[in-house]
C-alpha cells in the first residue's frame, strides 16, 4: 500500500489534493473556517470514495496550523468509511454499521486497523467501538478534532465519530502509544467529588486537589495550567498509564481533558527524556516492520506545544520520517484501543 499527502498552507483543497490519483481512502484535516467547504469539494473531486475528516492542525516534515491537508491511501488496501452518531447519549445505537463494515472488508487484527476522529465524550465512544473490534483483534487509533464537527462520506457531522476500517492487503499492520511520562515518587491519590460530565476532579485524598497539585510541584496557581506539561497525572491501567492533562483551575478543583471518577487512583507523572523515547519509539517500529509503507499518527496538542517550547517539532517530525512516509493529525486527546488519553502519541504502521 501507498500513502499520499497533500497539504496548503493557504487552505486551497485543489492545491492540496494535486497529484492524487485513484485514492481507494481519505482522510481530511481542515480548518474551522473551510471545513464545510472543504467536505463539500472533497466529495466532488473523489466522489463515493470513502472519507473521514475532522478539524486539526497536521504534519508531515512540517506542520499544517492553519490550512488543509489530506492524507489517502491507495495501492493494496481495502477501506470503509462510517460514522456512530449521538455519541453523547448512545453511540452503541449505531454499531451495527460497524459490525457490517468489518465483515464487508473481511478484517483481521492482523492486517486491519480502525482509525477515528471524535467529535467528543470519547471514553464511551471507544468502550462502543472496540466492544465490536475486539471480536477480530483489530486496534484502533485515532484522536478529538476541533469544534465538535467531523466528516464522512461527504457530510458533515455533530456529536459524532466518523471511522474508517483500513486492510492492508499487502502485509500486517500495528498500533503503537508513545508515553514520554514516567511516575514522579510513589505517592497514590485517590480521587473524589469527581463531576464525569464535566471532567472535574475535586478531591485528592480528601483534600482540595488544586492544593494538592500546588503543594507537591511548589507553584503557584497561576502556573498550574502550563505546568501539566511537564507534570500531568496518569492512571494505572493495567500494565498501562493512561495521562490525563489538566485543562484549567476551577476554584479548589481541576478541570481535566478525560473523565476522573470517584475512587480512581492516580500518579503524578514528570516528563522523562522525550528526544530519547522518540529514538527509542523509531527503533522498536524498525525492529518490527523492516519494511515499511506508511505511518499514519495523532499527537497530542500539548506534545505540540512542549516540543515547539524546546524547538523540537521540526526535528521531530524529520526523525518521524526516517520511518518512511508519516504522516498525521495534532488532536485534542489520543485513542488507542479502547484507551482515551492526553499528551500522549499513537500511530498505526504499514507494512
Amino acid at each position: 500500500m501507498r500513502q499520499f499527502f497533500g497539504k496548503s498552507q493557504s487552505g486551497n483543497l485543489q492545491e492540496a489534493v494535486r497529484g492524487l490519483e485513484s485514492p481507494q481512502l481519505i482522510m481530511l484535516l481542515s480548518n474551522s473556517d473551510q471545513f464545510e467547504e472543504h467536505v463539500k469539494k472533497l466529495e466532488q473531486l473523489f466522489p463515493k470514495i470513502p472519507s473521514i475528516g475532522c478539524i486539526g492542525m497536521s504534519y508531515d516534515t512540517k506542520v499544517v496550523e492553519k490550512g488543509v491537508s489530506v492524507v489517502a491511501f491507495y495501492d493494496g488496501i481495502s477501506a470503509t468509511a462510517n460514522v456512530l452518531e449521538e455519541v453523547s447519549v448512545m453511540p452503541v445505537k449505531y454499531i451495527e454499521r460497524l459490525e457490517q463494515d468489518i465483515k464487508k472488508i473481511n478484517s483481521s487484527g492482523e492486517n486491519t486497523i480502525c482509525i477515528d476522529f471524535c467529535s467528543g465524550n470519547d471514553a464511551c465512544v471507544l468502550t462502543t467501538i472496540y466492544s465490536a473490534l475486539k471480536h477480530k483483534g483489530i486496534s484502533l487509533v485515532g484522536g478529538t478534532g476541533d469544534a465538535g464537527k467531523v466528516s464522512a462520506n461527504g457530510r458533515i457531522y455533530e456529536d459524532a465519530v466518523a471511522y474508517a476500517l483500513v486492510k492492508n492487503n499487502q502485509g500486517r499492520v500495528k498500533a503503537y502509544k508513545e508515553n514520554i511520562y514516567h511516575p514522579m515518587g510513589n505517592g497514590r491519590f485517590i480521587a473524589s467529588q469527581t463531576d464525569k460530565a464535566n471532567y472535574i476532579m475535586g478531591k485528592l485524598n480528601g483534600m482540595p486537589a488544586r492544593k494538592v497539585y500546588q503543594e507537591l510541584l511548589h507553584i503557584t496557581e497561576g502556573e498550574i495550567e502550563t505546568q501539566t506539561f511537564k507534570n500531568p497525572f496518569g492512571k494505572i491501567n493495567g500494565n498501562e498509564t493512561c495521562i490525563i492533562s489538566i485543562k484549567e483551575v476551577s476554584g479548589d478543583a481541576l478541570t481535566c481533558f478525560r473523565q476522573v471518577n470517584d475512587s480512581d487512583v492516580l500518579i503524578m507523572l514528570e516528563l522523562g527524556d522525550f528526544k530519547a523515547i522518540v529514538k527509542d519509539t523509531i527503533r522498536m517500529i524498525q525492529r518490527d516492520f523492516p519494511k515499511i509503507s506508511a505511518v499514519f499518527s495523532v499527537n497530542c496538542l500539548f506534545r505540540y506545544l512542549l516540543f515547539n517550547d524546546h524547538h523540537y517539532m521540526e526535528e521531530y517530525l524529520q526523525e518521524m520520517s526516517a520511518l518512511g512516509s508519516h504522516a498525521g493529525l495534532v488532536g485534542y486527546g489520543e485513542h488507542y484501543n479502547n484507551q482515551f488519553v492526553n499528551q500522549s502519541m499513537t500511530c498505526v504502521v504499514f507494512e
